[in-house]
């Protein structure tokens, strides 16, 4: 391995440290849902991000709150001895995907049947420490 890509690897890495992955699949929630609650704790602190969660109506905001959970205690195996509180934790990045389609038929009047869609989707949530610049905003 050439010097320059080692150097870019070893970078690669020291990012890889901070950062922290949970993913649930095949939610069976409609992505559009799961959207509206995306984007309500996206970019927010993580004790923030959990009480909003937890206080929200939606029921899609119940597998959130416990994908975050997921994601902080991922970080701390990450980061053994530090505390997820002394390190001011955001949520940097919450991506919501389209999964698997069950398809099913419904009857209709005079002999039809009318195809119900049900969807599910793949939440991906990055947890990341808050950056110098963020912390001046």
């Amino acid at each position: 391995m050439g010097a320059r890509k080692r150097n870019t690897a070893e970078a690669a890495k020291e990012v890889k440290k901070s950062i922290s992955v949970a993913c649930l699949n095949n939610c069976p929630t409609s992505p559009r849902k799961m959207r509206l609650v995306a984007d309500m704790i996206r970019g927010e602190e993580v004790s923030k991000a959990i009480a909003m969660l937890q206080y929200s109506p939606k029921e899609a905001s119940i597998r959130m709150e416990k994908l975050l959970r997921s994601a902080i205690a991922n970080w701390e195996t990450k980061n053994e001895g530090e505390r997820p509180e002394d390190n001011n934790l955001i949520v940097s990045e919450v991506k919501v995907d389209s999964a698997r389609m069950l398809k099913r038929l419904r009857p209709a009047p005079q002999g039809r049947g009318h195809r119900i869609r049900k969807r599910s989707n793949h939440v991906t949530l990055v947890v990341d420490r808050m950056n110098k610049e963020e912390k001046a905003k």
